[in-house]
């Protein structure tokens, strides 16, 4: 009788034991997948990442947003020349060289408006570089193999009793629906970020428009912070996924599995909540409001 329920012990041992391998590997895999995902995503610009969005945004840039930069251009360069001439006495002191000065300023803010796309995707092939550069040494050195990560704690999950390996099953798959939400979240996040470059795109035109005047430059100026900003954010990213999945390897050499479920799942959470807070970092860091 005891051979028998020894025999149905071992096999319902088995059965779990293979439960809980299979839930770790495609959990280190999603470690991986993360990495892969976000270094992907982030390290597109705007035209690459969706072609026909980016083209939909140019065509509105070019023929809705441009003639009211334009108009922009005409009042704040009229007011320019206002200022110019009566800050001088009327032009009582007035020198001829402001006159070639202000000419000058109205060609450098027709040049900026008629290039606006240019000057923005530049930002952002600048900001690609970073990325693509990070991505690279990022993936070679956080990459986790989960055959290996698993053939090490095969040991301790063999000397675990049947009560044990079912709440470890248990924890597995709590983990894993976990990390599948956040996955989510994260994905939410990567797209939010695409459509906020978009939606920066779109009206371009208008802040580089006043980036000439003094007393308006200041909307042009922050403008230009809150690309590279939003283009460097990606490396920001990239950073937070490094630190996750550094922090997950260490749940290979750990020996209290339980915690090590929990800490991958504290991991992941932590990771949520770090891209959510990049974008507000990036901004800080750049002084963008």
């Amino acid at each position: 009788m005891n051979t028998i329920i020894d025999r149905i012990t071992e096999a319902l041992k088995d059965i779990l034991i293979g439960f809980v391998k299979t839930g770790l590997e495609s959990m280190f895999t999603e470690v991986n997948d993360k990495v892969g995902t976000i270094a992907e995503q982030v390290g597109q610009t705007p035209q690459g990442w969706n072609a026909s969005i980016f083209n939909m945004i140019k065509n509105l840039s070019e023929t809705v947003i441009v003639p009211i930069a334009g108009m922009i251009i005409t009042f704040v360069l009229c007011y320019e020349l206002i200022t110019m001439v009566t800050e001088k006495n009327n032009m009582h002191e007035f020198e001829t060289f402001n006159i070639f000065k202000w000419i000058f300023k109205a060609w450098i803010a027709i040049y900026l408006v008629s290039h606006t796309f240019d000057i923005t995707m530049a930002v952002f092939d600048v900001a690609q570089h970073v990325v693509n550069q990070a991505a690279g040494v990022i993936s070679g050195s956080t990459a986790v193999d989960p055959t290996t990560a698993v053939n090490n704690l095969m040991d301790s999950l063999e000397a675990m009793e049947l009560g044990e390996l079912f709440l470890l099953s248990m924890e597995t798959m709590l983990i894993s629906i976990t990390m599948k939400i956040l996955s989510i979240c994260v994905t939410v996040i990567l797209y939010g970020r695409m459509i906020e470059i978009y939606l920066y795109t779109s009206v371009s035109p208008i802040p580089f428009a006043t980036m000439t005047n003094r007393e308006w430059g200041n909307i042009g100026n922050n403008y230009l912070k809150g690309l590279f900003a939003l283009g460097f954010q990606g490396f920001f990213m990239m950073v937070c996924v490094a630190i996750y999945a550094i922090l997950v390897n260490n749940m290979t050499v750990s020996e209290d599995l339980h915690g090590a479920m929990f800490s991958i799942g504290a991991y992941t959470v932590l990771l949520a909540f770090t891209l959510f807070k990049t974008g507000s970092v990036s901004k800080s860091i750049f002084n963008a409001h």
